[in-house]
């Protein structure tokens, strides 16, 4: 393999930009070289001219580009129900691929793309890019070492309102399923705030491309916004390993919070905030700390560390096994929560002008705050618009 790797950026638009920015800024040009774009609608990429300038190639689609180019990575920043499909196709054509969080809709779906890779002898990295930074790789390396002694019980909570814009900015937003049938699955859990509940199971993986299995979820699921699916979860899961993790997450409230965190073990905990800049902190029983920084740091990072893995051979730092874990819990959720719930009419409040109004539940971002503090599901706080939910075991298979 020559030392300079050729790539391919598929999605230019929206948060391909995070991708196309490095990309053409880099100051080592001589490592790689961005050889073709794929998208159907170019011109929402707020670096066009720059593309254009460079004379990298833009394809419509990526069968299109398939038919006549090829790539050693191709970087795929598409809908999360195209993941599956698209990694295959890559890996069939015998290319590395970096693919944008989340890993896929469902279960089977990852198995597929574990085959595909396995059968292409190829890299898949995941683009959960708190997995790459320096903060958590450092904060995993101490669990790990058994700096902190044994992991109890892991909490975050996620409050991010979005307006009708955000799940009128294409068809499968809030979807169950695009309109040919296919699963997508789309919500706060398996979108915008996948990273989040990844990051538990990252942390506590038994090995550094590892994440800890889920074994049991109870995920309270519920809905304000007009949408298939949910856009607030309380989700409550047992790992293999007996370590309890509580997720919190909603687009529905009428103020913003998070991402936060506090993760306990015996010998202290971890804790980070929201406030700007904020870094990854250890709190120690003997009244120690250590800081790891902050997550948030160099984005980037997955895409020089994936070059760099397929330079020397070894493992992405999260792959399709480290990623699988968040796909099974989501999976589950939607089993445990099958009945989405609808707050009451009488709490939703619709506002602002007409193209970005905001749907809002009065008092839910007190509520979850407090589940939050309390390490409680809505159910067990007896809240009125609350539902319980069936608790989903998770075999081997899953």
């Amino acid at each position: 393999m020559s030392n300079q790797l050729s790539i391919a950026l598929v999605g230019i638009g929206g948060y391909g930009i995070h991708y196309v920015t490095p990309l053409l800024d880099a100051v080592n040009q001589n490592s790689f070289q961005l050889v073709a774009t794929v998208d159907p609608s170019p011109k929402n990429c707020k670096r066009l001219a720059d593309l254009e300038a460079r004379r990298v190639p833009i394809y419509p689609s990526l069968d299109v580009f398939n038919k006549q180019a090829g790539a050693d990575l191709v970087v795929l920043c598409t809908p999360l129900h195209l993941h599956a499909s698209q990694t295959c196709a890559a890996l069939s054509r015998g290319s590395h691929v970096l693919c944008e969080k989340p890993l896929c809709a469902t279960p089977d779906e990852a198995r597929a793309m574990a085959a595909a890779r396995d059968r292409a002898g190829k890299h898949v990295a995941i683009g959960y890019q708190w997995s790459f930074s320096r903060a958590i790789q450092q904060l995993k390396a101490d669990i790990l070492a058994g700096v902190l002694g044994k992991p109890t019980r892991l909490r975050s909570l996620v409050l991010w309102p979005r307006d009708e814009a955000y799940y009128r900015r294409n068809r499968w937003a809030g979807a169950l399923k695009d309109s040919h049938g296919n699963w997508v699955l789309d919500s706060p859990v398996n979108n915008a705030c996948a990273h989040y509940l990844h990051n538990m199971l990252y942390v506590l993986g038994p090995q550094i491309d590892r994440s800890a299995q889920p074994e049991r979820v109870t995920a309270e699921l519920y809905r304000a916004h007009p949408i298939e699916n949910y856009d607030t979860a309380a989700l409550r899961c047992c790992t293999r390993s007996g370590v309890e993790i509580l997720f919190i997450v909603s687009h529905a409230t009428d103020s913003s919070r998070g991402p936060i965190f506090s993760y306990e073990f015996e010998r202290g905990s971890v804790e980070y905030s929201d406030k700007p800049g904020a870094a990854i902190v250890a709190r120690f029983i003997d009244g120690t700390t250590k800081s790891y920084g902050t997550p948030n740091e160099q984005r980037d990072r997955k895409l020089w560390l994936t070059l760099e893995a397929i330079r020397k051979g070894g493992p992405p730092l999260c792959g399709i096994e480290a990623a699988a874990s968040h796909t099974q819990c989501v999976w589950a959720a939607q089993q445990s929560g099958q009945e989405i719930g609808a707050f009451p009419k009488s709490l939703v409040k619709v506002s602002g002008p007409d193209g970005s109004r905001r749907t809002s539940v009065d008092g839910l971002a007190e509520a979850l705050e407090q589940c939050y503090q309390q390490w409680k599901l809505p159910s067990d706080l007896r809240l009125g618009w609350a539902k319980p939910a069936r608790e989903i075991v998770i075999d081997d298979d899953a």
